[in-house]
């Protein structure tokens, strides 16, 4: 397994509008997405600014090429939601996933921010 990782930065007034965009999912339709296994959202401040995580899960680089192409690397952020980041890395970095620790399905839900 394949995690893709990428960091974007927003400033603090946009932060809320940014990360509502990114929920359920963090692209459009992406879990419909052969090869696509799911994904986590980070967020914390980081200076003046608010840093987002995004670690997209897949079952190999050949499933996020047939995605993105073949310079599979380059970072997907749709236009629409360019106007809230400050600034965004152009690459999105790829690691190979060798171990995991699975907690119990009900319990990462419990440390979650609320969405009120």
């Amino acid at each position: 397994m394949i995690a893709r990782v990428w960091h974007g930065y927003t400033k603090p007034e946009h932060a809320d509008a940014y990360e509502a965009m990114l929920k359920p999912e963090l692209l459009p339709g992406i879990s419909k997405v052969k090869g696509y296994v799911g994904s986590y959202l980070l967020r914390r401040r980081a200076g003046d600014e608010i840093e987002f995580v995004t670690i997209m899960l897949w079952d190999s680089i050949e499933s996020i090429r047939a995605v993105v192409g073949p310079d599979y690397e380059t970072a997907v952020v749709p236009e629409e939601r360019r106007k809230y980041l400050a600034h965004y890395e152009p690459k999105s970095s790829h690691y190979e996933i060798v171990s995991t620790n699975q907690l119990d399905a009900d319990e990462p839900s419990r440390f979650l921010r609320s969405a009120d």
